[in-house]
């Protein structure tokens, strides 16, 4: 007889602005999932949390892992204490439905306002919705209430003040650290004054001890030459500020507080718009989570000026630093070359940064070889790995391998078919099935959408909530249009590799005399398609991976340096 016990996987989650807030505890979630559970009978086979994960994408490590536990089967309901912990989406709700049922789950929260029936999804369909609205309407709130201050005057209190600065008692205004604009003056000098490059403040810093404002050991040249460029550090006569005034960059009665004879830094507001998201990949060593950052630049009409006290740097220091590196060029390499290891396929045992090239000249010869960036920009101490890597043993010697492998086609047949499987299982659920799912309900906001311009038409409803109705459906649909871009892609992937796959047949259908005239380039070539990935060993040895399947070891001799 089939087993009757019900198993329940329990799932919490809290993003890093909950947490910060307090407003979720993922040990209270759980304790109350568990406690539910118990009532009902359910026998716990998992408990997964997702601390710190926004609920705004379906890209996050626990609920992959629930995803996947559900696919295996034998799971009769996915808990969790709310139906925003699944996501904050309806769309991305609905897609998790509609997977979970194909394997018998059901997706339960415990704040579920209706049942199984059409009426009852009707109402927590129509309640998520409103909760969204809430939402956004809660972020319209916090955004206009930001832009009231700043156009106020005021200065939006974020983790950190900018370096030399610290914040009034009301944090919403600076004031001068004397302490650490003492070291902003210094680099200003040595960029100004002393004639430095970026890089050589750097190493001056670093070399005397001095920390960065977050208590790193190490700068960066691009954090420097964001202070040098940010206009809070450059002093503004009265004229410069009422020239921001005319622009509409600052209001009249901020200015008019204003003491004539003095100068101030303008801090800015509202310059750029920041877009943070997380997607997975499948790696050599499994599935890995990577955030990305996308920077818009706005319109300088949308930018707030908030003047705040004078820094102390003198105005031609400032003006001399921004024009050296402004001005910065850098230098062409000698003996240009093509790199075949490079983009990526060569990785650093010590940290796995991507290896990058480097070129250096004595007397008239050219030494190419292949270095650590990290080791590179902030010392040994900064990566384990010690040694740099000279360019043309190493590629001679990964392509005599890799030509070696060309000559075994049915090695790589495995090798493709390992890679298309790894790509195969980062897709949860039947991809056919979810792409008709999405394109259902694309259809579905379509009709929504003409209906309520209808009734709008005749009266039923007002134009205000034809408005708000219409915003509702247009995040619906961009969510909706996301997903399915999202599976688009991972198809595309695939069929790629396949693609790939015929590709590599005709270079290994090549004789060894025509695989040894191959340039640089389409070396090069090869190895995108093959998926290579090199890491060199401290023993000589370097370790291949790709479409080769599982890592390969060779030899590799004399091509190491301190």
């Amino acid at each position: 007889m089939p087993s009757t016990t019900k198993r329940a996987i329990l799932y919490s989650r809290v993003s890093t602005q909950e947490q910060a807030s307090s407003g979720y505890s993922l040990a209270q979630q759980i304790e109350a999932l568990r406690v539910y559970a118990a009532s009902e009978g359910y026998e716990i086979l998992e408990e997964i949390t997702d601390p710190g994960q926004s609920g705004a994408s379906l890209e996050r490590p626990g609920m992959d892992q629930v995803r996947d536990l559900v696919a295996a089967g034998g799971v009769s309901v996915v808990l969790a204490q709310d139906r925003d912990r699944f996501a904050r989406e309806p769309a991305y709700h609905y897609l998790l439905k509609r997977e979970f049922e194909e394997r018998g789950t059901k997706i339960r929260a415990l704040n579920d306002r209706g049942d199984e029936s059409p009426e009852g999804e009707l109402t927590d369909g129509i309640l998520d919705q409103l909760a969204k609205f809430e939402r956004a309407k809660t972020a319209e709130r916090t955004r206009r209430g930001k832009l009231r201050k700043v156009r106020e005057g005021k200065v939006l209190a974020g983790p950190a003040p900018d370096f030399g600065f610290q914040y009034n008692a009301s944090r919403d205004g600076y004031e001068v650290d004397e302490a650490d604009m003492g070291r902003v003056r210094d680099i200003f000098r040595l960029v100004a004054v002393e004639e430095n490059t970026l890089h050589a403040v750097k190493r001056a810093l670093e070399n005397a001890g001095v920390r960065t404002p977050k208590g790193k050991e190490f700068w960066s040249t691009i954090y420097l030459r964001e202070r040098i460029l940010d206009d809070v550090y450059k002093p503004h006569t009265i004229e410069e500020v009422n020239a921001l005034v005319e622009e509409g960059l600052m209001t009249p009665e901020v200015a008019s507080r204003l003491e004539t004879g003095l100068c101030y830094g303008i801090w800015w507001y509202n310059r750029r718009r920041i877009v943070h998201k997380q997607v997975s990949e499948k790696g050599p060593g499994g599935r890995r989570y990577r955030r990305t950052t996308k920077t818009e630049s706005k319109p300088r009409s949308e930018w707030i000026a908030v003047p705040v006290l004078d820094a102390g740097i003198p105005r031609e220091w400032v003006n001399a630093a921004r024009h050296t590196v402004l001005s910065h060029r850098q230098t062409s390499k000698r003996g240009r070359r093509f790199w075949e290891l490079s983009g990526g396929l060569l990785r650093c045992p010590g940290c796995e940064r991507a290896m990058t090239s480097a070129t250096t000249v004595q007397g008239e010869r050219l030494w190419n070889y292949y270095r650590c960036p990290k080791r590179a920009a902030h010392g040994t101490r900064s990566c384990p790995q010690k040694k740099t890597l000279r360019a043309e043993p190493l590629e001679t010697s990964v392509w005599q391998s890799v030509s070696g492998l060309l000559t075994d086609p049915e090695r790589l047949r495995v090798g493709l078919e390992e890679l298309i499987a790894q790509e195969q299982s980062t897709l949860h659920g039947d991809p056919r099935k979810q792409t008709e799912a999405l394109a259902n309900m694309l259809e579905n906001v379509v009709s929504k959408r003409r209906r309520y311009q209808d009734m709008a038409a005749e009266g039923l409803i007002g134009f205000d909530e034809l408005r708000s109705r219409l915003a509702e459906l247009d995040d619906v649909r961009r969510t909706t249009e996301q997903e399915l871009e999202s599976l688009r892609r991972r198809g595309d992937r695939i069929a790629e590799l396949e693609h790939d796959g015929i590709i590599m047949e005709q270079y290994a259908g090549l004789v060894p005399t025509e695989l040894k005239s191959l340039a640089p380039q389409e070396r090069h070539r090869v190895y995108r398609l093959l998926r290579l990935q090199v890491i060199p060993g401290q023993d000589g040895n370097v370790e291949m991976s790709g479409v080769i399947g599982a890592a390969d070891s060779i030899c590799q001799s004399q091509t190491m340096s301190g």
